[in-house]
């Protein structure tokens, strides 16, 4: 299995660097807000708002940021009305993508979506053509570096895995939905570092492409991430 979040990707390549600070900020205070508003300000009870509070202190997001976007989705705090949003599309060369989103104007943020992603050569379709391709799966990042791979995937096996792979320094977990939380607790109480942990849509079948159209899909999918209500694109490459 692969296809983790681009999102992820790019705080891994890159880092949180002081120019993008703001923008990645900015849509992890939109993923807080909207876990609690759906479930509540306590993060012991609600996994979804667990998991982004979780991620946005993986970024050093400020711990009064981060109480105050919880405080505006639980309506603590006057704030914007969020809702989710997803989207499907082929990007460049027939590529499969999805991209989940967080907006306070949902036909906005479709409309300028769609153009962007048509003018970056994908091309926008209808709900359900793109989604069958792929499943909703528990994803941990591990960090591997300097740790053996036979011993990493047996522990994860012992922990709920349903599968992994490798990239580099890192290990990718992939679990049920309902048994992420359990899966990444069992990791951590064995000392392993997550780097990061969320519901992710997993391909069922990866695509092999061209170096050529791997770049043209990189610069497609950092169009994309641009837009501040796009969190996290998916793709079967």
């Amino acid at each position: 299995m692969s296809g983790h979040s681009h999102f992820h990707n790019i705080k891994i390549k890159k880092g949180a660097e002081d120019a993008k600070r703001s923008k990645i900020f900015s849509k992890l205070s939109k993923e807080i807000s909207i876990a609690a508003k759906d479930g509540g300000s306590d993060v012991t009870f609600n996994v979804k708002l667990r998991s982004a509070v979780d991620k946005a202190k993986s970024f050093n997001m400020p711990a009064d940021s981060i109480e105050k976007a919880i405080k505006k989705g639980a309506g603590e705090l006057e704030g914007c009305s969020y809702e989710e949003f997803l989207m499907e599309a082929y990007g460049p060369d027939g590529v499969a993508v999805i991209i989940e989103g967080i907006t306070d104007n949902k036909n906005r943020s479709l409309g300028e979506i769609k153009l962007l992603i048509t003018q970056r050569g994908g091309k926008p379709v209808n709900e359900g053509s793109i989604k069958w391709m792929f499943e909703k799966k528990g994803v941990i990042c591990i960090d591997a570096t300097g740790k053996s791979k036979d011993d990493l995937e047996l522990l994860a096996i012992d922990a709920g895995a349903e599968d992994f792979s490798q990239e580099e320094n890192l290990m990718y977990v992939y679990t049920k939905t309902e048994d992420l939380e359990k899966t990444k607790r069992a990791l951590e109480e064995k000392n392993i570092k997550i780097e990061s942990s969320g519901l992710e849509w997993v391909p069922k079948e990866s695509a092999t492409v061209s170096n050529e159209t791997r770049e043209k899909c990189e610069k497609f999918f950092e169009a994309i991430d641009e837009h501040d209500d796009v969190q996290n694109i998916f793709t079967n490459i």
